[in-house]
């Protein structure tokens, strides 16, 4: 369970310096299409590259925000209840996004593996969609494992309880 736990954090770890790595790109693509506008023409591909990158970006942040609790939750009504109902839907909640990213990180790799066999491109850079796909699929596979360590974490604290 520790060695999981710890290979989650390792990889959001890795994950989310990617995302901020692309994140920085994209400020300075912003950046540099709005002197280039004033100056001379804008960048080309711009809106190509921003919608790549904050894909990525955004799958990439999934695991790492989960692991520091940053994702909205409205548990108004959750904290009402017991101590070990909190718990039993906690468990369930880690259950069901375990299920949910699991299933959407295979499907996005089904699709990325489609864009590869066809080859598709960008209409203007002509840069190929797939391993952006994969990288999508990679933030809800990691999104997946943090889950699966969480719903494995309500089990370890339940049998220490005992």
């Amino acid at each position: 369970m520790e060695i999981l736990d710890k290979i989650s954090l390792a990889l959001n770890r890795i994950l989310i310096f990617m995302g901020g790595v692309f994140l920085a790109g994209m400020v300075v693509l912003t950046c540099s299409n709005i002197f280039s506008r004033i100056v001379w023409v804008p960048v080309r591909g711009t809106f190509e590259l921003m919608g790549y990158a904050g894909a990525v970006v955004t799958a990439f942040a999934l695991g790492y925000t989960q692991i520091k609790k940053g994702h909205i939750a409205v548990d108004i009504l959750v904290k009402c209840f017991s101590e070990k109902t909190q718990k039993i839907i906690g468990c369930i909640n880690s259950g069901i996004c375990l299920i949910f990213f699991s299933l959407a990180g295979w499907q996005i790799v089904k699709v990325g593996t489609n864009l590869l066999k066809t080859g598709e491109t960008s209409e203007t850079l002509r840069i190929v969609y797939y391993p952006f796909t994969y990288g999508v699929a990679l933030g809800c596979f990691a999104l997946a494992l943090v889950m699966l360590v969480d719903f494995l974490k309500y089990f370890a604290n339940e049998k220490e309880a005992r």
